[in-house]
């Protein structure tokens, strides 16, 4: 069937929409809980390694630059992983991946924490982010499960805040336990978190695929104990669409901008007033973090707002690409306004006004970034529905590619060019962003007919 153009009639109700009342309201907010649970467990444990970084580098006598191997060999588990997971949990359904991906997280948490050299330490990392890589577009997947076109913006708001406030809590976290506990106990806590978290999923957590949906209901006879391969570089094959593939790349130049923030702050903001405890350094993702954790809720409940209003206008036709809408204001002002403030901030403003100018600065760009992130992600599940996890997995697979090529490149650019330009040249990048989402929202409907990946109908979706 062809996708869904802007003249598209909305058919209500389907018998589609029945499959979203087999849990109460209830039952979905203790599903969203636990799904937002594991996405907090691993933020927590993606960002408190990086206050820990130069503690580790002090026990193993290895400079910080090799330590830092970690962060690029966290990226590639993420990719990798995200990839995994989302596309056996396709096959075999969300809940018996969870149960699959946390072991590996909690194994590898203790294998980090027992490292004595730097080929432990970065073989169990990679495992401990292989393990909780799906996540994220998990919980993206199973809330596109059950919650309605109309609701799921709110709900994936939802979960993503909660899971941001690891980002937010994690580095202060992580810094003070590296500074007055202990690194390795630190993430011998996270495997015991893990732990928790598999048995809380085991004794609770439903199945929440679309019943007949699953590659293992579709097999004609299967044994007990099935084991299928599935390609999981198959699911980066749905960015040949011309959709998927633009808002991937106008999120990642916009999640870029976060980046280019906090990756060097204890190189900027902590170099330009000063600031050396470890402690400290990590506070100062708590702002950017409480500015996700605003921007993601309201976006969150702002794009199905949006989403109802033009249906309403169209009397009741429907648009995938109405949800976009409601990125413009971040995009286009907050993100590279914010970005290119703090350079400007840092490289010319000292002192205490300064310091509390550039705390601001990471707030708000917080709030952009995430006000255009989460319409994205609802508007991947709204499109690929039967593939939600897929699509979300690949999306944030292709950010950690991208993120680990350009944050390579940050301090070496701050080096050459300075804070100023360096931030500049990210807002910059963050309009081209916001243009290139724009352009969807324009020509979403020729983009979807050009290549049809699958996409959702009214009727499916």
């Amino acid at each position: 069937m062809a996708p869904d153009s802007e003249e598209s009639p909305l058919l209500v109700p389907t018998a589609h929409e029945a499959i979203y009342d087999r849990f109460a309201s209830g039952q979905k907010k203790w599903i969203v809980f636990h799904v937002s649970l594991v996405g907090l467990l691993a933020m927590f444990v993606q960002v408190t390694f990086v206050p820990s970084i130069p503690q580790i580098a002090k026990d193993l006598n290895l400079t910080h630059a090799v330590v830092n191997l970690a962060l690029s060999v966290s990226t590639l588990a993420t990719a990798i992983g995200a990839l995994v997971w989302a596309a056996y949990s396709t096959f075999y359904g969300r809940r018996s991946i969870y149960l699959c991906g946390i072991p590996f997280l909690c194994v590898g948490s203790c294998g980090v924490a027992l490292s004595t050299s730097l080929q432990s330490l970065l073989f169990w990392r990679f495992v401990q982010m292989f393990g909780c890589a799906g996540a994220l577009s998990l919980g993206t997947g199973t809330i596109g499960d059950i919650y309605k076109l109309e609701e799921r913006g709110t709900a994936i708001g939802i979960f993503f805040s909660v899971t941001l406030l690891g980002f937010t809590f994690a580095p202060f976290l992580g810094g003070a336990a590296t500074q007055y506990w202990s690194w390795r106990n630190l993430h011998y806590s996270v495997g015991a978190w893990g732990l928790l978290e598999m048995l809380f999923i085991y004794l609770s957590f439903p199945e929440t695929s679309h019943p007949g949906t699953l590659g293992i209901d579709k097999l004609p006879s299967r044994r007990w104990f099935h084991i299928k391969w599935i390609n999981p570089l198959s699911s980066l094959w749905l960015l040949r669409s011309p959709n998927l593939f633009a808002v991937m790349l106008a999120s990642a130049l916009m999640l870029n901008t976060m980046y280019v923030l906090l990756v060097p702050i204890a190189y900027t903001v902590g170099i330009r007033y000063g600031i050396t405890n470890d402690a400290i350094i990590g506070a100062f993702f708590l702002p950017n973090g409480l500015g996700s954790f605003t921007g993601t809720l309201v976006a969150g409940r702002l794009s199905d707002i949006v989403v109802r209003r033009w249906r309403e206008k169209r009397r009741g036709a429907y648009c995938p690409e109405d949800r976009l809408r409601a990125t413009w204001i971040g995009g286009l002002f907050v993100v590279p306004l914010s970005i290119g403030a703090s350079g400007l901030i840092t490289t010319y403003i000292g002192g205490p006004i300064g310091l509390a100018l550039n705390v601001l600065c990471l707030y708000v760009n917080g709030v952009g970034v995430e006000s255009v992130l989460n319409p994205i992600n609802s508007y991947n599940v709204d499109i690929l529905h039967s593939r939600s996890a897929e699509a979300a997995a690949v999306c944030m697979a292709s950010w950690s590619l991208i993120m680990s090529a350009t944050t390579a490149l940050i301090i070496p650019s701050i080096e050459r060019i300075g804070v100023a330009w360096t931030d500049i040249i990210a807002a910059v990048l963050a309009v081209i962003g916001q243009g290139i989402i724009i352009l969807t929202i324009r020509y979403g409907d020729r983009m979807r007919a050009s290549i049809d990946v699958g996409f959702s109908t009214v009727e499916n979706n």
